[in-house]
């Protein structure tokens, strides 16, 4: 699985004309899953993304994470983070998981960080086409990938 994890001020996707996911400030996170994701990554992942200590304390410094700073977190699923772009001029996306091994995993990622983050965790609507609005604070923007 591959992360792009950004700091936002404010976060909404849109599917058609209906917003279905809208947070706060918090975490806007991008997840493209590869078949080779277990419970084990999703886990790990998962855990690291709510203690990833990427906003600011009183001096300044990155020290908090969201759990600590009361923030929310928006999971979008996006496959063509996996995207191999190295040859030729079409992306080819065979390191991203297929739709009926993608979106268990991607569902169960959603879970797994809302038991960590101790609320719920609004989503976009996987395979979906939509609309991303942010608010980039920083702007802050991480790339995490599972540990294998």
């Amino acid at each position: 699985m591959r992360l792009v994890i950004q700091r936002v001020k404010e976060a909404s996707v849109t599917v058609g004309n209906a917003i279905t996911g809208q947070i706060g400030p918090g975490l806007l996170v991008l997840a493209g899953c590869a078949p080779t994701d277990d419970e084990a990554a999703l886990g790990w992942l998962a855990r690291k993304l709510v203690a990833l200590r990427i906003f600011s304390d009183e001096n300044g410094q990155m020290n908090r994470s969201v759990r600590d700073v009361g923030g929310q977190v928006l999971v979008v699923s996006q496959f063509t983070l996996l995207a191999d772009a190295r040859k030729g001029n079409r992306p080819s996306y065979v390191g991203a998981a297929p739709p009926a091994v993608a979106e268990p995993l991607y569902q169960r990622f959603v879970q797994l960080v809302a038991q960590e983050l101790g609320q719920p965790v609004p989503t976009g609507i996987f395979g979906a086409d939509m609309q991303v609005r942010l608010l980039n604070d920083g702007p802050v923007t991480i790339v995490l990938d599972s540990p294998a």
